[in-house]
């Protein structure tokens, strides 16, 4: 029996709803990023909206969806999520609560606040803030627990991005990050429909494989510690309805190494001027590091680094003289590198 509960009606309806910021984002073939790769690649920036990732358009559809009686929206998040849930829900006037790690990047931290949501930092890693969340929810009557990978209306919001990459001629593989599947989730369903013969990659990394390992087991398989700079991505234990979607819809998945990551952002900043997170490189860094299709396409899903990461990946050479000397301070500083804690959810 089929897993896949996305509705391709609703991703329609959802793309003539969500707020118009994130939709009709740029896409286009760049001739530099295309020679380094090897074969022509579509690329679609979700980072140049108010949040600076995807999150935003599967929060829109789901708060759109949610009833008028819900008091407040909770969820957990290290990050980009949580920020979709309160730019939705400040629109709407539904305050939002949001439960994260103590070591959660604090550049997406500051961007919560400023979109007025509560914050609970915990001890432990994102299944320990899933578990604060669940335990607030329950507590206080009213409140309503959202999470990404389990709610179909998220992955319905994703899905508008597939409508938009259909527009232009239809590539023979997408290549998609995969930290709660989502994305992936939402886009593939519309693509498996629009464009049935163009296979679906998503990507992992390395030092979090829990999903690919759940996919490749038919179930959920919960993974020992992380350890990558992909804080997006990062997911020790796989959400199952997401795994039992997926199980459907991704033809192939694929890891990265952390040092992919840090060359893919580097090669995207040379040839097309942006700045993007780990877990946002890591459709590119998959198709320099395999053979996935002639004609590939693939989501900068996130451009929200952790402070010092951008020196990291850009060097001295980028930077004015000044800026390179609070950039080397703010590095060393931070050593040993920031790392993921396990489990994060995006």
């Amino acid at each position: 029996m089929s897993g896949n509960d996305i509705s391709i009606e609703r991703i329609a309806y959802a793309a003539t709803v969500i707020d118009e910021r994130f939709r009709n984002t740029p896409q286009y073939t760049d001739e530099l990023l295309s020679a380094a790769l090897g074969r022509p690649t579509l690329v679609k920036v979700e980072t140049t909206n108010p949040l600076r990732s995807f999150k935003g358009r599967g929060a829109e559809f789901l708060l759109h969806e949610l009833s008028a009686d819900v008091r407040t929206v909770v969820c957990a998040s290290s990050g980009n999520f949580g920020q979709g849930i309160a730019y939705a829900g400040r629109r709407r006037g539904v305050p939002v609560h949001v439960f994260s790690t103590r070591t959660a990047n604090p550049v997406k931290l500051a961007r919560l606040r400023s979109l007025g949501a509560a914050i609970t930092q915990v001890d432990g890693d994102g299944t320990t803030a899933k578990q604060a969340a669940h335990e607030h929810v329950r507590q206080h009557p009213g409140a309503v627990l959202v999470e990404d990978g389990r709610e179909p209306a998220i992955a319905e919001g994703a899905g508008t991005i597939a409508i938009e990459l259909l527009r232009t001629d239809a590539p023979d593989t997408v290549v998609l990050p995969v930290g709660d599947g989502s994305l992936i989730a939402g886009v593939a369903s519309w693509i498996k429909h629009a464009a049935p013969s163009t296979r679906i990659v998503g990507v992992g990394v390395t030092g979090a494989p829990a999903l690919a390992d759940s996919l490749r087991a038919g179930r959920v398989v919960t993974g020992g510690p992380v350890d990558t700079i992909a804080e997006g991505i990062a997911i020790r234990v796989p959400v199952r309805q997401s795994v039992d979607r997926l199980r459907d819809l991704v033809d192939d998945m694929v890891l990265v190494e952390d040092a992919d990551l840090l060359a893919a952002m580097r090669l995207i900043a040379d040839t097309l001027g942006i700045l993007v997170e780990p877990a946002g490189a890591a459709g590119i860094a998959a198709i320099a590091k395999h053979d996935l299709g002639e004609h590939p396409a693939t989501v900068l899903t996130g451009a929200n680094p952790r402070p010092g990461l951008p020196h990291t990946v850009l060097g001295s050479d980028h930077l004015p003289a000044s800026a390179s000397r609070r950039a080397r301070r703010t590095d060393a500083a931070r050593r040993p590198a920031e790392r993921a804690p396990a489990g994060e959810p995006s």
